[in-house]
């Protein structure tokens, strides 16, 4: 199984909106055929395996399968990845998590196992849905799995009182956070950021056939029509105030806007922007903005997991990573819990999630 996963991660920047899957098939303790899902129209993990065992003239039958995902029962882009393994006549199946997909809901493993196969579940389940978060978020609640970077310093400092904010963190941390932006589905920002930095938003340094999409918070649709992000990729902007003729010129540009007024104010309405995401198949969102829009994300419950990297040097009286209400009590404090610390370079990068929202996604994908 964990091999299997390593054939999942293999994948991480190209499935989408399709979860990341690897399978392996064992026969006589031998590997005998192995595969990852392609781009979306592609063979799934399932398919790829049973072909790499086909070239190697082995046969599959009465092996065993090692997938990290529960074999579609559906015709989607592909037919049913279940029937295939059937047809295959393999003795046992061993899976690591079921598929949320309300299409296939548990309907894979009960077609295995009308057929006779031996049927082994959440084996390795954690590590699984770490790597397909976003899809179980997306397919279990309606909107993607999202997660917050910030860079700051070891007294929690993003920027100096000038707004000076390049470089708190090495070239190595930089070069992390960009593997993060390459396996999301959009990277995510603000107007200020926008303003003060003018960012490209795209992904340096990693290889991807599949970059994310770009989009900006513009409550007031104030975006300047030459910002560096317009490069031609897809860009979204989500704002409260549209304007049909800007919205036109920008379409030109390959942007789309998107009207979500929160109310009769100028903001932007941030859970429905979430909303909208999963709708139009984002399944994870990677946040790089200010600590306004931050906070506000926080605020508004709609952030899961914080990737922070923390530099050794003190800032002092300076900007705050979060723009944050004032708390009276600490029992009104957002609570995270860390899942990993790794030093990057001379950087350290902490993750924390809200403990509560993962759990939420192991129910719809724990077998029964």
């Amino acid at each position: 199984m964990r091999r299997a996963l390593a054939l999942a991660r293999s994948v991480m920047y190209t499935t989408t909106p399709n979860p990341r899957v690897g399978c392996v098939i064992v026969r006589d303790g031998r590997v005998v055929g192995e595969g990852a899902t392609q781009p979306p129209g592609g063979p799934h993990a399932e398919i790829r395996a049973l072909r790499d065992a086909a070239a190697r003239g082995e046969s599959v039958r009465g092996a065993t399968f090692y997938v990290t995902l529960e074999p579609c029962s559906h015709f989607g882009r592909t037919p049913p990845c279940a029937d295939a393994v059937v047809d295959a006549g393999p003795a046992r199946v061993v899976v690591a998590m079921g598929d949320p997909n309300p299409q296939v809901g548990g309907r894979g493993l009960a077609r295995l196992r009308e057929a006779g196969i031996a049927v082994t579940t959440d084996v390795c389940l954690e590590e699984a849905l770490e790597i397909n978060a976003g899809f179980v978020a997306r397919m279990s609640r309606g909107t993607p799995w999202a997660w917050v970077k910030m860079a700051a310093s070891l007294d929690g400092r993003s920027a100096l009182h000038n707004g000076v904010s390049q470089w708190i963190t090495g070239e190595a941390a930089r070069a992390d956070g960009h593997a993060w932006r390459a396996r999301s589905c959009v990277v995510l920002t603000g107007m200020g950021t926008v303003l003060k930095d003018d960012p490209r938003l795209n992904v340096r340094g990693v290889l991807t056939t599949r970059p994310p999409r770009k989009a900006v918070v513009d409550g007031r649709f104030e975006i300047p029509e030459d910002a560096r992000l317009f490069d031609g990729t897809e860009v979204l902007v989500f704002t409260a105030r549209p304007d049909a003729a800007k919205a036109e010129r920008l379409a030109g540009r390959n942007a789309r806007v998107v009207a979500l007024p929160d109310g009769d104010s100028d903001r932007v309405d941030l859970p429905a922007m979430m909303r909208w995401l999963g709708e139009h198949e984002f399944n994870e969102v990677h946040v790089e903005a200010g600590a306004g829009l931050a906070g506000a994300l926080v605020s508004a419950g709609c952030v899961d997991e914080l990737l922070l990297y923390l530099a050794p040097v003190l800032l002092g009286d300076a900007a705050a990573m979060l723009r944050l209400p004032l708390l009276e009590h600490l029992e009104g404090a957002r609570r995270f819990e860390f899942t990993d610390t790794q030093r990057i370079g001379a950087d350290l990068r902490l993750r924390a999630r809200d403990p509560a929202r993962w759990q939420a996604l192991r129910e719809p994908v724990a077998c029964r």
